[in-house]
């Protein structure tokens, strides 16, 4: 759980770091939502330059001292976890980190759900594909992108933003956290599936139940230890499982795998030459 502020934003608030000199204060819209974010870093609104806008933010967040300290912990744990060389982790960098946490705890309450996943549009319509670090999202999105060409457009290589409804229609967001590809754009798409993805020799696609739907859910969507957070979260979750199809494509790395996806999702359409 991160400490930094994620409130409503009152009128004439200012951030505590800016009272001691040292303060980078803007606003940026994710997912239709506008938030003010308060750091210490300029790399930071460089960073999300592509999503600063002029809306009244309607709610706000604070890195602090702790959640820097927090992440560079998890940061570490995770390398010597991976067995890799500990990081350099620059100020920014954490901050950077700790802003992603602090909007995605905070999102929630506005209806817009942080996914780990490779998102892509295909003729209007976004497809998320989800699976562990390493199966192959995004070398599959590129499958996507080289059978269909440009009827194809990247919204988000790592981590979408979903705007989930109350009416049954679920919208798909780019986010600056895109991956090491750094794919991704501030536009989105109605979102027409999720899909789990698993590696295998032949290429096969199967809908999923409600209750396989949640646990794909339980591992790919963001996870909070707040408890009111936590329940936003669930009714979320039941939201999309009602709304949106779930598959799973079990699939190698060659382009018949994105031919039979979309076939498996399309079945009433003719194939897109």
């Amino acid at each position: 759980m991160f400490f930094g502020i994620c409130l409503p934003v009152s009128t004439g608030r200012v951030c505590k770091a800016e009272m001691s000199g040292g303060t980078v204060e803007f606003t940026a819209e994710f997912a239709g939502v506008a938030v003010r974010i308060c750091c210490r870093h300029e790399e930071n609104r460089a960073f999300l330059s592509d999503y600063l806008s002029n809306r009244d933010p309607v709610f706000a967040i604070e890195p602090s001292e702790k959640d820097l300290e927090a992440i560079r912990v998890r940061l570490l744990q995770q390398a010597e976890k991976d067995g890799i060389t500990q990081p350099r982790l620059s100020e920014a960098f954490l901050e950077s980190n700790v802003i992603h946490f602090l909007l995605a705890e905070g999102l929630v309450h506005h209806n817009v759900l942080l996914m780990h996943g490779s998102a892509l549009c295909m003729d209007g319509e976004a497809y998320l594909f989800t699976a562990a670090s390493g199966t192959g999202k995004s070398t599959h999105a590129r499958l996507w992108r080289e059978l269909f060409g440009d009827r194809v457009w990247m919204i988000n290589d790592d981590k979408p933003l979903l705007r989930v409804g109350t009416d049954g229609i679920t919208e798909v967001f780019g986010s600056p956290w895109d991956g090491k590809h750094h794919l991704s754009r501030n536009a989105s798409a109605p979102l027409k599936a999720i899909v789990s993805l698993q590696r295998g020799t032949e290429n096969s696609i199967e809908a999923l139940s409600s209750a396989q739907a949640f646990a794909v859910l339980r591992r790919r969507a963001y996870i909070s230890s707040d408890r009111d957070t936590a329940e936003a979260i669930l009714a979320l979750e039941n939201r999309l499982i009602t709304a949106i199809p779930f598959y799973r494509l079990v699939c190698n790395m060659e382009c018949e795998a994105a031919r039979v996806a979309w076939k498996g999702m399309n079945p009433e359409l003719d194939y897109p030459l």
